[in-house]
């Protein structure tokens, strides 16, 4: 079932960035052909003024058909048309165009920010609007092969308490301070004491769950470690012009940091140093999204505003069969002052598919790599 509800969230950040495209060319008065839900074949269809709205079989996202989009040289009476898509001024192309990026992007933002209004997980130390309130300590992370793993602790775990053979962990201790627990005891075994369920508010009411674990070498240099990360996290609730305020900072954050992550990853794909492991595709992003599902309404939150932004930025890199390679046909065009010709920009774009193919193809790979043999 959380599967299922990832999936439905993934279609709907693809019909948001469709429904841009869509409502800026309606804006513009430029005619659209069709909208689709889902790719055909069809299932059926209705048309409302000029418009067929469809509903097709397969569930991979959405399309909108713009009359005059694609140049047709057999066709000269497409671009004489005043609604069709390359009779507008390139400006205004380039307006319908980006405008998929643009919704993707606010979209974040939106959910996001009602995130916020509703009350969303947060690192005390975060930097942004608003207090974080009921702070508890919890495992961020936790290294793989090391002690915490191998006896069952699991990240988002809630630390309530300590003990070895010698001493206790002092109640509604913080991370550093059980950080400095574990480093001064670290040639002990000690029982962690956590509740596994992060988003319970009332530590009293939730059952707690005891694994014994003794830190061991390897794992932290100069020291013998367990092999956990740890935050202080809490609830930040806000209110709505708060949250909006804190919802554009956190959007405009992980946009310009995405950007600098696919960034650094093309460059690295030029000098052959790619490392597969880091990114994503379908299958990583659908066995991610689940488990974010479970953890609740925060990760889930998070997680589907970082897919949208991700949506937003790969369709901006000038790759044809992009959105970005549309715009670079589109500023080509305004500097030669004519169309590329169909021929031209059907031989680029189908490279450009073919290569973004081969990518898919490649990340899905190691994505079934991680899950055969996980890190």
């Amino acid at each position: 079932m959380a599967l299922f509800i990832f999936i439905l969230i993934l279609i709907s950040l693809i019909l948001v960035h469709e429904f841009g495209h869509f409502i800026v060319a309606k804006a513009f008065g430029i005619k659209v052909e069709e909208f689709g839900i889902f790719f055909p074949p069809r299932l059926f269809a209705k048309k409302f003024g000029e418009t067929v709205y469809s509903f097709n079989l397969l569930p991979v996202g959405g399309f909108v058909k713009i009359f005059g989009e694609q140049t047709d040289e057999s066709n000269p009476s497409v671009e004489a048309d005043p609604r069709s898509f390359v009779h507008r001024s390139r400006p205004v192309q380039a307006a319908v165009i980006v405008a998929g990026i643009i919704f993707n992007i606010l979209f974040a933002w939106l959910i996001l920010s009602v995130g916020y209004m509703v009350g969303m997980q947060t690192s005390r130390d975060h930097s942004g609007f608003g207090q974080v309130q009921n702070v508890r300590t919890i495992i961020a992370g936790v290294v793989p092969n090391s002690p915490a793993e191998k006896v069952g602790l699991k990240a988002e775990d809630v630390v309530v308490g300590i003990q070895t053979g010698s001493a206790e962990l002092p109640a509604g201790s913080d991370s550093d301070q059980v950080q400095a627990f574990i480093l001064a005891h670290q040639d002990e075994s000690m029982v962690f004491s956590v509740v596994r369920n992060s988003a319970c508010e009332h530590r009293d009411s939730c059952p707690t769950q005891n694994f014994l674990a003794k830190p061991a070498e390897g794992f932290t240099p100069g020291h013998k470690a367990v092999g956990i990360e740890l935050d202080d996290v809490g609830t930040l609730k806000l209110s709505p012009p708060v949250a909006l305020a804190q919802g554009a900072l956190l959007a405009y954050q992980m946009t310009v940091g995405t950007a600098a992550g696919l960034a650094g990853f093309f460059a690295s794909l030029v000098t052959g140093g790619a490392h597969w492991g880091q990114v994503s595709g379908p299958i990583g992003i659908a066995t991610v999204g689940s488990s974010a599902v479970h953890s609740g309404f925060a990760a889930t939150i998070f997680l589907a505003a970082l897919i949208s932004i991700n949506l937003a930025i790969i369709n901006i890199v000038p790759i044809p069969g992009l959105d970005g390679g549309r715009l670079l046909f589109i500023g080509i065009e305004a500097i030669l002052r004519r169309p590329i010709s169909e021929k031209t920009a059907t031989r680029f774009t189908v490279a450009g598919f073919s290569l973004l193919v081969i990518l898919m193809l490649v990340v899905s790979f190691h994505d079934i790599l991680k899950l055969v043999h996980p890190a």
